[in-house]
This record gives C-alpha cells, structure tokens and sequence, in this order.
C-alpha cells in the first residue's frame, strides 16, 4: 500500500520547519537510508532519509516552502509490488511545464495529541528490530539501545529523528518529570507592519532568526535577570596561554583565550553549584556536571555549541572540540544533541573590541557570562599603580533561582581562577 512520508520532527523540540530542497524527483526508486531532502529547523539544515524502499509517487510540498508543520505529508512512496509503482515507472515522463506547475497544497497537519502513538519497537528471538541503517549507525555510536526506543517512522520502524529525540530526551527528562504542569505562556503580540518611505528591501527571516527572536523575547519577559560584573586581570593567562600553545604546537592545537575562558567557568560552576542549577517552577534542576554553551555567530543567526563535561576536561580537548563545533555550526551541520542542552552559556565580544555587555539567558539555564575586551588599563598592583591587561565580565543570572550573593560567589571564583590559571591545567 501507499506509504506517506511525513514531515519529521528532527529535534525534540521542533514543530515546523522548511523543506528546503527535494532530493528526489516523482519516478524515482528510493531504498533505506537513501536521501530523500533537506529539510531546514531552526537551527541547522538536516537531511532527511528513507526508511522503506519503493517509487516516488508524489512530491506534495514545494521546494522553499516555509512553516511546513511537523506530522504534514510531504510525499507519497508506492511500495515495488504496488500497481501505483509500476505504473509509475512505465508512465512517460511529465512534460517540463507539468512539472513546473506548483504541487497541491499540503493536507492540514493532524494536531499532535490526536497523533497515534508510535509503535515501540521490541526485540525477540524471532524478531528483529526494525529501525534504519543511519538510525542503527547512530545508536551503536552513542551507546543507545534501540529496544528501548519507540519508532515513529511506517509500521513503527526507527528513523535517525527517533534515535536524536533519545539523546536529547535522556538529559531533558529529568526536568520535564520534574517541572510542573504549567500554562502556557501568552504569545507575544504580533509586531504592527512597518510603513516607510525610506528606501529599503523586506528580508525573509530565516527559521533560526525567528526562533531567536522568540525565545529572547520570552526570555526578557519570563526571566528576571540580574547583573554582576568583575574586572579580570589577564597578564597571568596570556603568559600561561603562550607557554602552553609552544608545547601544544607539535600537536597543531592552539588554545584561544576564550577556551581557557570556558574551563574557568566550568570550573567555577562546579565550585559554586547554587549556581549551576535550572529553574523549574516548584523545583529546580541541580546539576553536577558543567556543560558550556558557547556562542557562535552563523551567517543566519547565532547558535550556542555545547562542550559538555567542560569541568573535566583539557584544554587541548576544549580547544579542539570548540573547533570542530564552531566549523559544523558555520556550515549548518549540527545534530541536535550538539546544541540542545547545556547548563550555562558563555558569550565572548571582545574580540570585536566590546568594552562590557549584559547578555541574555538562554532558557531554561540560570546563567550566561558575557565577556568583554582585554584591554591595556591603569591597575592597582602590589598596591601600586601599574599597567595591566584587563577585561570585563559580567554574568547575567536568573533571580528566580540564584540569588545575589550566591551569583556574586560565582564571579569571584572565575576571577581568581583567571588571575591564578595554573588551577585550570591542575
């Protein structure tokens, strides 16, 4: 029988998204794991894979259509013993202005608690689990046992989506069995258009710029925040950083003052745990582990990278990870997992010459540490006046779960560590 191809949901998150570009045409045979399109979230482009084999009956949504909602059938695959498929096959080729013409529109998604529930997927000795090659590759990659894991793809079989939604969900359950049932918060009211006469051309928002757009603007609106800003004394970090960069040279890592940076925040959550903690309305999620989001600016907006475990690790390891994340993000690469998360978030524009800033908490983490520019300052040392290499940091925390005094810890700790950074590589 016809199987349709929905649109999936590539994140745990994500209710809609971009179909971007079709990797396939009407007429032709697909197999498991074969590329079908790619398929743009908020975050990143993703491709989007088959998981049976047949003929491409119908490609439903065009190509560029925006706000395309998770669950909405894109295409139609006729399986090899369908007449639909053979006919297919046999049935000469559209004429080019047939093709060009625009596809229906696509059905109204079904609304999601109406959805049935995936079929879960259960190993026996007779049965094989059934779940697709890139699903399997990525599970046996990450430790996940697909046992465990419900299948969402035809005849409940698991998809790639199936496997990511596991390894982000691992980390969000706690908060979500945690969190009570809360009321929706009230959608913002919708911005007046804009009336001008000012030369100007109207720009598209990309996914990922809505989508910041939104949850900054909840964030202003829901989070309380307060500020607390410390001068950083660099001299002692620079030398440390140039030391370490001539034994590291052999290796090809090069550390930034910014990965040296991310391990004294780490560092210091893990010493100051009051801050390393979410807000969950009733409850609040404790964590004992310090994963660091670090911001990135891509051509369509700003994506926030984890290095997760940044407390115990390197900072050839946190050099090298922080690179090869920042290069993925650039390119639009990212799984899911790579930026969903995250216990606190770090944003550095110093190097855009950025004396000090307050930067806004990336819900549901209690804290984000904006840092400013190294620059040469009159400084008190051994008492007397001197010149310095200094920078400002200002953390910005989420009231409703630190308090004053315990964010104000926080910020002398990362201090001392930055001034004294031989506690980074002990």
């Amino acid at each position: 029988m016809p199987i349709e191809l929905k649109m999936p949901a590539l994140s745990p998150t994500m209710e809609e998204g971009t179909l971007a570009k079709w990797l396939v045409k009407e007429g032709d045979s697909v197999s498991s794991g074969d590329l079908l399109a790619e398929i743009e979230t908020d975050k990143a482009t993703m491709e989007f894979e088959a998981v049976d084999e047949g003929v491409i009956t119908k490609l439903l949504v065009a190509e560029g259509t925006d706000g395309v909602k998770v669950g909405t059938v894109i295409a139609v695959i006729a399986g090899e013993d369908d007449d639909s498929a053979s006919a297919s096959k046999a049935a000469p080729a559209a004429p080019k202005a047939e093709a060009a013409a625009p596809p229906p529109p696509p059905p109204a998604a079904a609304p999601v608690a109406s959805a049935p529930a995936p079929t879960p997927a259960t190993a026996s000795a007779d049965e094989r689990i059934k779940a697709s090659p890139l699903a399997r590759r990525i599970a046996a990659e990450r430790g996940v046992d697909l046992s465990q894991i419900s299948g969402s793809g035809p005849n409940g079989r698991i998809v790639k989506q199936d496997v990511e939604a596991a390894i982000g969900g691992a980390s969000a359950a706690p908060q979500a069995a945690s969190a009570p049932q809360a009321a929706p918060a009230p959608k913002p009211a919708p911005v007046a258009a804009i009336e001008t006469d000012i030369p100007h051309e109207v720009v598209k928002l990309s996914n990922m710029r809505k989508t910041i757009a939104r949850r900054l603007t909840e964030s202003k609106q829901q989070v309380p925040h307060i500020y607390l800003t410390v001068d950083v004394r660099l001299d002692a970090l620079l030398k440390l950083r140039a030391e370490l960069n001539a034994s590291l040279e052999s290796r090809g890592v090069k550390l930034s003052v910014n990965d040296m940076l991310v391990k004294a925040l780490a560092l210091s959550l893990i010493q100051v745990p009051k801050c390393n903690v979410s807000f969950a309305g009733d409850t609040m999620l404790q964590y004992s582990r310090a994963d660091i989001s670090v911001a990135v600016s891509v051509p369509t907006g700003l994506i926030t990278p984890i290095v997760k475990g940044a407390d115990s690790k390197t900072l050839s390891v946190i050099s090298t990870e922080i690179s090869e994340l920042a290069g993925r993000a650039k390119e639009g690469k990212l799984q899911p997992h790579e930026y969903q998360g995250g216990t606190a978030s770090i944003s550095n524009m110093g190097m855009m010459g950025i004396k000090q800033f307050e930067a806004v908490i990336n819900p549901p983490q209690g804290m984000i540490l904006a840092i400013g520019a190294g620059e040469k300052r009159p400084y008190i040392v051994d008492d007397a006046l001197a010149i310095a290499t200094v920078m400002s940091a200002t953390g910005s925390f989420d009231h409703r779960a630190i308090d004053g005094a315990d964010g104000a810890e926080l910020m002398k700790v990362f201090k001392e560590l930055v001034e004294k950074p031989l506690g980074l590589v002990a």
